[in-house]
């Protein structure tokens, strides 16, 4: 089919295989005994097939839409047999998510009229949040940007430390304030500094707390205020890092966060150890944005740009 062509490097692609794994074996196992002694699609197949896309966290939503698309080829196709189904799913889920302007990238990349160009990291705790942004500032440092990353989280020590790690063994330059400092402050001197440095990109982690949406959206907002007193329309990005090993959840993540700040693109991390890699799927239909990153192992290059094409050629090998 004319959607699937070759996007990704062969060692990229393996990678993507790889980390999709558990996703991808849980989904047919169930599938296979959906169509266990059935010769065609029928209304049981698709019953079946419902149920499967919804505990593969897809969503109920984007499942509806999928079995929708699914029908009305077997309205124009009276017999359609079931060793077709995997085909047929193939191509109606990259239909469904070519109609969203998703999963575009095919490498890491910012715009060349912003400098820097300011990224705000925002999730909750034990998301991926620290190591995703460890891993983009490697991505950004080999295409020979010159990173600048501050460490906003300052209500735990342990996520300054984390960032310094990353940034020592990156080699890029890290701005950071004692554990219990102004958040906002360390983001204000995080772009002085990029500035001074003549610096290409800035990552700013965040504080995770969803608890309290009234004082996170504060805090948030005030960053923000502060930065743009640098650098006038910062942040240019601001990426939500969700957790994909825990499905439904990050649905109710991203609902949170966007209702908490103004969202501009997704991360969805540690897909390689889960059976839920169908979230990507729904997230990418449901939120009006872009899945951007995803992870799909543990290795600093395992955080790879999301390509809705090759994600689902992957999923549906």
């Amino acid at each position: 089919m004319s959607l699937f062509k070759k996007i990704f490097s062969k060692e990229k692609k393996e990678t993507l295989d790889k980390g999709l794994e558990k996703s991808k074996t849980s989904f047919f196992s169930k599938l296979s005994k959906a169509v266990a002694g059935k010769t065609k699609v029928d209304d049981d197949v698709l019953d079946n097939l419902e149920e499967i896309l919804i505990s593969s966290d897809v969503g109920v939503k984007t499942t509806l839409k999928i079995i929708e698309r699914i029908e009305a080829r077997v309205s124009e196709d009276k017999y359609l047999g079931t060793d077709e189904l995997n085909k047929i799913l193939r191509e109606e889920i990259a239909g469904l998510l070519a109609e969203t302007n998703v999963g575009n990238e095919t490498d890491f990349s910012i715009p060349l009229n912003k400098k820097p160009y300011v990224i705000m990291v925002v999730g909750v705790n034990g998301v991926g949040k620290t190591t995703t942004i460890g891993k983009l500032a490697s991505q950004f440092k080999r295409s020979g940007k010159k990173v600048v990353l501050g460490a906003a989280d300052t209500f735990r020590a342990a996520a300054i430390d984390q960032l310094q790690i990353w940034a020592d063994r990156v080699g890029v330059s890290l701005v950071r304030q004692e554990m219990g400092s102004d958040p906002a402050s360390v983001a204000f001197d995080t772009l002085k500094s990029a500035v001074s440095q003549n610096a290409d990109v800035v990552i700013i982690d965040t504080a995770g707390r969803l608890h309290n949406k009234v004082n996170l959206m504060n805090e948030l907002t005030k960053i923000k205020r502060v930065m743009q007193k640098v650098v006038e329309d910062a942040p240019h990005e601001v990426l939500l890092v969700l957790d994909g090993s825990t499905g439904q959840n990050a649905f109710e993540q991203a609902t949170q966060f966007t209702l908490a700040t103004e969202v501009t693109s997704l991360a969805i991390t540690k897909l390689d150890g889960t059976a839920k890699g169908g979230v990507v799927i729904g997230i990418s239909d449901q939120f009006q944005i872009p899945v951007k990153y995803i992870g799909v192992g543990e290795g600093i290059d395992d955080l790879q740009v999301f390509n809705k094409i090759e994600f689902v050629d992957s999923f549906f090998k």
